[in-house]
């Protein structure tokens, strides 16, 4: 465990965009950009997204509200550096800008974050990404206003402060991380869920499982040393505001989860995944995530030839929740013994019916295997291609999230994470 500091923080920060929610909500976005002043609108999109027509519907839209909007449906699903620079130069040769919307999952919101840094700020995308893989510098300059209106119900970046990417030479997925990142605005609207595939929805409702029992069970932030004012991060640990919405959002997904990868038409469990998407991520972007997420890193920039049901066919990869997930079982096994009392209360949370175990630290990992069973989900790093000859590479990569790690109950070391990846290979 950690030791106590000798001078204990006692101040935590939350932050998180205006939320609007519900059915049509996304039918409203002129009338709330208005408020800004905005007259010209880039929508950010990928393909899938723009053949639900839903991307050029909300252009249309705005364009009634005397602005002039343009429709950008290049992002990549699971973004690269190569393809934020894309985006970049697209908005940097028709802009300038006076506001972005992004609609889609995290990948377009995430692609539109990048955009707005770059578009306002001087720089190269690789100066801001998070040390040691990039420069980790903050933006210098305000960022436009920028509207996230997700169409998945997993990443919960509408409510974060960070944007992911490949960066592909590195063969590492990393991010950018900073406050002004943050969209002004979150429109949630359940009614744009109601396409997604079963395979997209078991994976990325996993990421939305994942920030909740991340940020539910990552250091209190009464553990770290105390912060001057500019030292203070988006990422400061447990607290009492951002626990309230992860309990609600795993309490959520028991109810939901599987009848939404079961049955997609199942407006009422839609609903239930957006709003616990939604929740999740007003934890989560301000407690932090640890060791799952700095797994899937790896994972995810690593991959050699696995295709997911539900994405877009061509190029290989592995889902941005998918890869959370396969290793959570062994890492929250890993970090039960820090704090026992999280760990066995999301158990209940996730799945009221399951018995304790007598080994209480099997709890939660076996509720979370026999989820990962039922929706579908790849049995460990295995079932994406993995085997333990990759596991030195994979505990590497992992090793460089170090803003991730530091957010975990307990101290993290190569080892450690060479030993839970190992036992992931495998699950069941």
């Amino acid at each position: 465990m950690f030791s106590t500091p000798s001078n204990p923080e006692s101040v935590f920060t939350y932050g998180a965009p205006a939320l609007k929610f519900g059915s049509g909500a996304s039918a409203e976005i002129g009338f709330d950009l208005g408020q800004y002043g905005a007259r010209r609108i880039l929508v950010i999109t990928d393909p899938g997204v723009a053949a639900t027509g839903a991307p050029q519907r909300i252009a249309e839209q705005l364009s009634g509200f005397g602005m002039e909007a343009s429709v950008y449906q290049g992002v990549r699903v699971e973004p690269t550096d190569e393809s934020l620079l894309a985006a970049i130069e697209h908005a940097r040769a028709s802009g300038p800008w006076d506001a972005f919307v992004a609609v889609g999952g995290g990948s377009s919101i995430d692609t539109a974050k990048a955009v707005n840094l770059l578009t306002t700020n001087p720089g190269e995308l690789m100066d801001y990404v998070n040390a040691p893989v990039g420069g980790g510098l903050a933006p210098s300059r305000p960022l436009k206003p920028l509207v996230a209106v997700p169409t998945t119900t997993g990443t919960g970046s509408e409510s974060t402060t960070i944007c992911v990417l490949d960066v592909l030479d590195l063969k590492v997925k990393t991010g950018i991380s900073h406050a002004r990142l943050r969209p002004v605005l979150a429109v949630v609207d359940p009614d744009l869920t109601m396409s997604q595939p079963a395979g997209v929805t078991a994976a990325a409702g996993m990421d939305i499982l994942c920030h909740a029992l991340e940020s539910y069970t990552a250091r209190p932030y009464t553990s770290y040393e105390r912060k001057r004012p500019e030292e203070r991060v988006p990422y400061c640990g447990s607290n009492p505001v951002a626990d309230m919405w992860s309990e609600r959002a795993i309490a959520l997904l028991a109810r939901s989860f599987r009848t939404a990868v079961r049955d997609g038409d199942d407006a009422e469990a839609r609903g239930r995944m957006a709003l616990a998407a939604t929740f999740a991520g007003l934890g989560f972007g301000n407690a932090g995530v640890h060791i799952p997420h700095a797994n899937a890193y790896p994972i995810a920039g690593r991959v050699r030839d696995f295709h997911p049901e539900g994405y877009p066919a061509g190029e290989p990869m592995v889902p941005h929740g998918m890869a959370v997930a396969l290793t959570a079982p062994e890492a929250f096994r890993f970090t039960f013994e820090a704090r026992p009392e999280r760990h066995l209360r999301a158990a209940e949370l996730l799945d009221p019916s399951a018995a304790r175990p007598d080994d209480l630290s099997e709890y939660l990992p076996g509720v979370l295997t026999k989820l990962m069973r039922d929706i579908g989900l790849p049995d460990g790093i295995g079932g994406v291609g993995y085997t333990e000859a990759d596991v030195p590479a994979l505990a590497e990569g992992a090793m460089k999230q170090q803003r991730l790690l530091s957010t975990a109950p307990r101290p993290v070391t190569e080892g450690d994470l060479t030993k839970i990846l190992t036992r992931s290979v495998a699950l069941w």
